[in-house]
C-alpha cells in the first residue's frame, strides 16, 4: 500500500482518504507526527469527528498543540471536548498559556472544572496522569446491584474493569474486577469480593514510581487516592506505560549526553537536535580539559618513557568503557527499583569485586600486548594500571547514580558521558603514579 506522506504529495485525495480509513490510529498518529505543521493539520481534517478525536489523543502535546493552532472555533472546541480529563490536562500542562486559556475557554463548566482539579496537582505526578472519571461501588451492595450502577455510569467512565471500593464518606476500602461480578451470585455481596489493602498511589506521589508499581503487581489500573485516603481517580495501564515509556525515553538520551527530544524525531529540526544536544557537549568539553591538565602535569614523565604515550588511548578507552557499563547498570537497576540509595556501601563494594575481576581478566592481555611491543617494564605498568583502573571506574560508575539519588539529581544526568570523562582524567593519574613507582622516574 501506498504511504500516505506520497499520496498527499501527489494529491491523491482519494488515496489519502483510504488510507486513513483502513489504518489504525496509532499508525495515523505516527504519521502525522513525522510532518511539518501544514501536512499535519491538512491531514488531521481529512479525518471524521470520532476518528480525529482517537487519532489527536495518541499524539504527544507538542503535536496536540500544532493540530490545535490549525483548527477553526467549532472543530477545536469539539475536539477539546471530547478528550478525556487526564489527556487534556497533560496536554495544557506542555502548551503555551494562549493555547491553554483558549482551551479551557472552549469546555463546558463539567469537563473545565475536572480538568482544573487535575492541572492543580505537580507536575509528573499522578494526578495529572490519572483518570476521575471512575465507578466507584458502596460495599453494602449486592452483586446485582454492583452491576446495575456500572451498567447506570460505566459509559461516563473511562475504565470498568476495575472498581473500586469505597465507604460512606469515599474512602478507599479495597477493590473488586469486573470479571468476579460477572462471574459471581447476584445475591452476594460485594464486601465477600472486595481485594483489602490494594496497591494504590497518593495524588502528588511520582507518576513514574506508581506506573513502576503497577507493573510490579500486574495491576491494569491503580487507585489513586487524597492526603486523607479518599479516592480521586484511577492510573489506567495505557497512562502507566506512556509514563514509563517517557522516563526510560529520557533516561537513556541523558545517559548519551543529550536532552530528551519533544516531538518524534523525523519531525524536529536540525536545529531543535543540535540544540538538546550542544549543552552537554560543551559541558563535556570543559570537563575533558581535565585530561589535558594532567597530561601537561606529567609531561616529565612521558620525555623519559616515550613508551608510555602508546598505551593512554588503551587505558582511558577501558577504563571509561567499564565506568559506563556500572553506571548504565546502576541507572536502570535505579529506575526499576531493583536498588536503593541504602545498598550504596554494599554496590560499592560488589563494583569494586567486579572491577577487580574484570582488571585482572585484561591485565593478562594487557601484559602480554605491552611484553611484545615494548618490553616487560612497561607491560607491568600497563597491567597494574588496568586493574585498578577497573577497579576505580566500577566503583565510580556503579555509586554515581546513587549518590545523584541521594540528592535528589536526575541518576542519568551523572551517567555515562560524565563518568566516562572523570574516569579519563582519574585514569592517567593512576596511570603515570603507577609507571613513577614500577619505573622509577
Amino acid at each position: 500500500m501506498t504511504h500516505l506522506p506520497v499520496l498527499l504529495e501527489d494529491q491523491d485525495l482519494a488515496g489519502a482518504l483510504e488510507w486513513l480509513e483502513t489504518q489504525p490510529a496509532y499508525s495515523i498518529a505516527d504519521e502525522i507526527a513525522r510532518m511539518d505543521a501544514v501536512e499535519s493539520v491538512i491531514t488531521f481534517r481529512l479525518l471524521d469527528k470520532d476518528r480525529a478525536l482517537e487519532v489527536f489523543e495518541e499524539l504527544d502535546p507538542v503535536d496536540q498543540q500544532q493540530i490545535l493552532e490549525g483548527l477553526r472555533d467549532q472543530a477545536f472546541g469539539d475536539l477539546v471536548e471530547g478528550m478525556d480529563p487526564d489527556d487534556r490536562a497533560r496536554m495544557l500542562g506542555e502548551v503555551p498559556a494562549k493555547v491553554a486559556r483558549r482551551v479551557l475557554a472552549g469546555l463546558s463548566a463539567h469537563e473545565r472544572h475536572m480538568t482544573a482539579a487535575l492541572l492543580g496537582y505537580p507536575e509528573g505526578s499522578v494526578g495529572r496522569y490519572m483518570t476521575p472519571e471512575t465507578v466507584a461501588l458502596q460495599q453494602n451492595l449486592t452483586v446485582s446491584q454492583a452491576l446495575e450502577v456500572v451498567r447506570r455510569r460505566g459509559a461516563n467512565a473511562e475504565t470498568i474493569y476495575t472498581l473500586p471500593v469505597v465507604d460512606t464518606g469515599r474512602r478507599l476500602t479495597g477493590i473488586v474486577e469486573l470479571r468476579e461480578l460477572v462471574l459471581s451470585d447476584p445475591d452476594r455481596h460485594v464486601a465477600e469480593l472486595v481485594v483489602t489493602e490494594p496497591p494504590s498511589a497518593r495524588a502528588t506521589d511520582p507518576a513514574e514510581d506508581a506506573a513502576r508499581l503497577m507493573r510490579e503487581t500486574n495491576a491494569l489500573d491503580l487507585p489513586v487516592v487524597d492526603s486523607e485516603d479518599r479516592l480521586v481517580g484511577l492510573l489506567t495501564i495505557d497512562d502507566a506505560v506512556e509514563v514509563i515509556e517517557a522516563a526510560d525515553t529520557e533516561d537513556v538520551a541523558r545517559q548519551s549526553g543529550a536532552e530528551p527530544l519533544e516531538r518524534h524525531y523525523m519531525s524536529a529540526g536540525v536545529f531543535e537536535v543540535s540544540r538538546k544536544r550542544v549543552v552537554w557537549l560543551m559541558l563535556l568539553l570543559v570537563a575533558a580539559t581535565l585530561t589535558v591538565s594532567v597530561t601537561q602535569a606529567f609531561e616529565d614523565e612521558l620525555a623519559t618513557a616515550t613508551q608510555l604515550a602508546l598505551f593512554i588511548p588503551l587505558l582511558i578507552g577501558t577504563g571509561g568503557n567499564s565506568g559506563a557499563q556500572a553506571a548504565t547498570a546502576a541507572v536502570r537497576a535505579l529506575a526499576v527499583g531493583e536498588v536503593r540509595t541504602s545498598d550504596l556501601l554494599r554496590v560499592i563494594w560488589r563494583e569494586c569485586r567486579t572491577g577487580l575481576l574484570l582488571g585482572a581478566m585484561l591485565a593478562v592481555l594487557g601484559l602480554l600486548v605491552g611484553a611484545l611491543f615494548v618490553g616487560w617494564k612497561i607491560a607491568v605498568v600497563v597491567a597494574i594500571t588496568l586493574v585498578v583502573i577497573c577497579m576505580w571506574a566500577a566503583t565510580v560508575g556503579g555509586t554515581m547514580p546513587l549518590l545523584a539519588k541521594k540528592l535528589r539529581i536526575d541518576p542519568a544526568v551523572v551517567s555515562a558521558p560524565m563518568v566516562t570523562t572523570l574516569v579519563d582524567a582519574t585514569g592517567l593519574i593512576i596511570y603515570f603514579t603507577t609507571a613513577k613507582i614500577v619505573l622509577g622516574i
